[in-house]
């Protein structure tokens, strides 16, 4: 879990160009931290790249690298339907970057430009490090409130929601968590200029991506010092041991200090996933659905201060105990078995295909949402959130889906030449008869289905 902040207007454009002119190795490099201060740091915001969204590509070719690590050693490979539910969330938070564009920041620079108490060097390497280690801290401390907060975990358990660890899971990120966890960053300002802030910010998430696998045992005496796949797999785990540990973002020190530090049990098997698994492959359901617990125990409490414990104390907290409950409370998840809908070979095709046509769709938009006016890439977004939903609706084999993929469809044929129009350049402008040809002929295919026409035959499992 972490959050970056992206700056509006001139900064975009200017972030695009200098990333476009980096080599692979540097970009490889952003992943894994390893970077130097003279090449990445920055005078002002707007200057800051994106390196976040910028990433994509190398995301999606780990993605594939680590499902072929697996299948050369035989094990079992990413389940589709998880890693795209996986995928979804991290665009649905790119989808709210390209919404808010950076307000989230506004609260930082106003503290810095008004009230900061030193001027530090933005070129001095020096500078560099200290935001480095100082965003790190803060990030701890958000992280871990993010556990020990109810109505920040109703947000951050988004990212615990997969029942599998893959590098899918670290695109799994909460819409609502950089709104929420921005206040622990904000006595930085003070000190850090905003352009490191927001850099630093960046790389932090960017780390973070790499550590969700299975497929890297561990790195010996570095793990004393960062944090790895085999310290975060004990994050992910529901297992008692494995609850509120293990914090770290880019190191593991702030664990060893402040008392959260747990080392993997390689005896045990890590059962992946929230204590109370929500099934369910539909993005937008997973992004707003614990809400509704923290208002149900809420409701559930007499006394104003309990129903006031019950939003700011812990998940597990009931009254009389500790604020993140007591041991005895909590449940030890054994294992069980995860939840998973078999649908025929042809639709998840289907749903792969138009996945990809989403994801397209969201680079092109994110590449020209600058030069375009605020209700034409709400539009877009509403309509690629609408699209990911619908996927995963399909995924869990949900009634009346047929009509709400039917529907977008519909408004994919109808409205893919102004949405083109909107775009200046767009690569793919020359293939829109064929995707409105593609689009109908889903559409048709829909239809039947809705009338019972044809039938799809799927397997639900536990």
């Amino acid at each position: 879990m972490a959050n970056t902040s992206l700056l509006h207007g001139a900064g975009d454009m200017i972030r695009g160009d200098l990333l476009a002119n980096s080599g692979l190795l540097e970009r490889l490099g952003h992943l894994f931290y390893m970077v130097e201060p003279d090449k990445t740091a920055y005078r002002t915001p707007e200057e800051v790249p994106a390196f976040f969204r910028q990433a994509w590509p190398l995301f999606l070719a780990f993605i594939l690298l680590e499902n072929l690590v697996l299948w050369l050693e035989h094990k079992p490979v990413a389940r589709l339907n998880d890693s795209l539910t996986s995928i979804s969330h991290g665009l649905f938070q790119e989808c709210g970057r390209l919404v808010f564009r950076g307000a989230e920041s506004w609260m930082y620079m106003y503290i810095y430009n008004n009230w900061r108490v030193a001027d530090l060097p933005w070129d001095s390497a020096l500078t560099w490090y200290l935001a480095l280690i100082c965003v790190d801290f803060c990030y701890y401390w958000v992280h871990r409130a993010s556990h020990e907060v109810h109505i920040l975990w109703a947000q951050h358990q988004v990212h615990h929601s997969s029942e599998d660890y893959n590098l899918a899971v670290g695109l799994r990120q909460s819409v609502l968590q950089g709104w929420c966890g921005f206040v622990f960053y904000l006595p930085l300002a003070l000190v850090v200029p905003p352009a490191h802030f927001l850099t630093h910010q960046q790389f932090n998430l960017l780390y973070q991506f790499w550590i969700h696998t299975e497929t890297v045992n561990t790195l010996g005496p570095l793990e004393w010092v960062f944090n790895t796949p085999k310290h975060h797999r004990v994050h992910h785990g529901c297992n008692l041991y494995c609850l509120d540990k293990n914090y770290g973002g880019f190191l593991i020190i702030w664990d060893r200090l402040f008392g959260t530090f747990a080392d993997e049990r390689p005896k045990e098997e890590t059962i992946y996933g929230l204590v109370f698994n929500q099934p369910s492959f539909n993005p937008f359901f997973l992004q707003v659905f614990y809400n509704k617990n923290v208002v149900n125990k809420v409701r559930a409490m007499t006394g104003w201060k309990n129903k006031v414990s019950a939003v700011v104390k812990g998940p597990s907290w009931l009254p009389g105990r500790p604020w993140t409950g007591a041991e005895e409370d909590k449940i030890d998840v054994k294992a069980r078995e995860k939840y998973d809908v078999r649908l025929p070979l042809w639709l998840n095709v289907y749903l792969l295909a138009h996945f990809v046509l989403v994801v397209l769709g969201f680079q092109e938009l994110a590449l020209r949402y600058v030069n375009m006016n605020p209700v034409s890439v709400l539009g877009f977004v509403a309509y690629i959130l609408m699209s990911l939903t619908t996927i995963g609706m399909v995924f869990d084999g949900r009634p009346g889906v047929c009509l709400l993929e039917l529907l977008r469809c519909g408004i994919f044929v109808v409205a893919a030449p102004r949405f083109c129009g909107l775009l200046e350049k767009v690569p793919c402008a020359d293939l829109v008869p064929e995707l409105q040809l593609a689009f109908g002929l889903s559409g048709v295919l829909w239809l039947l289905l809705a009338t019972q026409v044809i039938q799809i035959k799927i397997k639900m499992a536990p």
